[in-house]
């Protein structure tokens, strides 16, 4: 059943593009994940699992003097270092963190949906990185993945966006802010905020998204209760 747009979602999968931890000058930037860091304790009552993007380091569809594959891959290593950083900020700040990553290494736990929703209920943050550990699909569709995994009751995509637009607002000034929108409307219309394999998916598997900007005052803490932010997609 879809909750309605009031009722306080009990497991989050926050879902946070590589960008929001981008500095000026640094892919990684002390403010950015300092700010990020504080959003995510001052939430009460909600269990948190977390997928960061990695598009800060290296944007894998963008670089074209090497195969996909490859800069895909190092896109998905590139999460496994934004989620090292997010946890030490984290467990500086008293919060018990576990990463677990698609892809295989010495320093992340195996990706285990029931071994996360144990530490979940535990009170821990678990960190998913590694994307899916497969080239060609985005962090978005991880997230979707993961949030489906854990039985997630929301999917909440954090950026530097406001929500879902008629069109790219930087571009147009006509462009209209859409509050709330269903699945097969944002998947018809084609909305570029959100890849299209994740809608689809929560469409699937009857999870709501709600896209917000991350640094707006408050919106992680509104998204969290349950308020009007953002668009959701229902």
């Amino acid at each position: 059943m879809r909750s309605t747009l009031t009722e306080q979602p009990r497991r989050i999968l926050l879902k946070l593009s590589g960008e929001v931890l981008k500095g000026e000058e640094a892919p990684l930037a002390a403010p950015a994940i300092e700010y990020i860091t504080r959003e995510i304790t001052r939430l009460e009552k909600i269990e948190l699992a977390i997928v960061l993007g990695g598009g800060n380091i290296i944007r894998g569809k963008t670089i074209t003097w090497m195969a996909q594959a490859d800069a895909d891959s190092m896109g998905m290593l590139a999460t496994v270092i934004n989620a090292m950083a997010l946890r030490s900020s984290l467990e500086r700040q008293g919060r018990e963190v576990v990463i677990q990553s698609a892809l295989v290494t010495p320093l992340t736990e195996k990706i285990s949906y029931r071994a996360a929703q144990i530490a979940l209920a535990e009170g821990k943050i678990i960190l998913f990185a590694g994307g899916t550990g497969n080239p060609f699909v985005t962090t978005d569709t991880a997230a979707a993945l993961h949030g489906i995994g854990i039985n997630a009751t929301l999917l909440a995509k954090g950026s530097k966006v406001n929500g879902v637009f008629t069109s790219d607002p930087a571009i147009d000034e006509q462009a209209q802010y859409i509050p709330h929108l269903t699945h097969a409307e944002f998947i018809s219309n084609c909305y570029r905020v959100m890849d299209l394999t994740a809608v689809q998916l929560c469409y699937e598997h009857d999870l709501e998204i709600v896209i917000f900007n991350i640094f707006q005052p408050d919106a992680l803490a509104a998204v969290s209760a349950g308020k009007p932010i953002g668009t959701r997609i229902t």
